[in-house]
């Protein structure tokens, strides 16, 4: 990573083997979250780093990479989601194993929320984004991620009330 100056404006570059040994994880976690599906998580990982590859993206600094990553895996998330062969297929096997470090039981149930607020509750507590972040990353209000964050907490909530954890 280094720094790079055109004219007045000073530009943050990373190498794309840099980029995806830091922010991999975070674009899988992300994928996953969206589209519930392992195989799925590790195409669109794919293609947010090819994206990343031929585009050759110039930024502010660190953080505006990773805003970049985080929109980039929506936008292919969601386009993933939109697609006509998603559409006409349906998975063999309803439940899917997860090899992540969020092994807890809380994990498994925000995978099962509607994407919007399992969208939400995933960038807010699992990669630390606030919620004015969430929604310029979502191309939504703040008032609009406060409220996918507070029904999906009370649908987790009640899902998982009288549990033992």
């Amino acid at each position: 990573m280094f720094f790079f100056t055109t004219g007045t404006e000073k530009h943050y570059i990373m190498s794309s083997e840099q980029a995806f040994n830091k922010y991999s994880d975070m674009v899988w976690r992300l994928a996953l979250s969206k589209t519930a599906s392992r195989e799925n998580a590790d195409d669109i990982l794919q293609d947010v780093f090819m994206k990343y590859v031929h585009k050759k993206p110039k930024f502010y600094d660190e953080e505006h990479l990773k805003a970049w990553l985080l929109r980039v895996t929506i936008n292919c998330s969601n386009s993933f989601l939109r697609s006509p062969w998603e559409k006409k297929t349906q998975a063999l096997d309803d439940s899917f194993y997860i090899e992540m470090k969020e092994t807890s039981q809380v994990y498994y149930e925000v995978l099962k929320l509607p994407e919007k607020y399992r969208t939400a509750i995933h960038l807010h507590y699992y990669e630390g984004y606030s919620v004015d972040e969430i929604a310029k990353i979502c191309k939504s209000t703040p008032a609009t991620v406060k409220t996918w964050l507070f029904r999906g907490r009370e649908i987790l909530k009640q899902t998982l009330e009288g549990e033992d954890f």
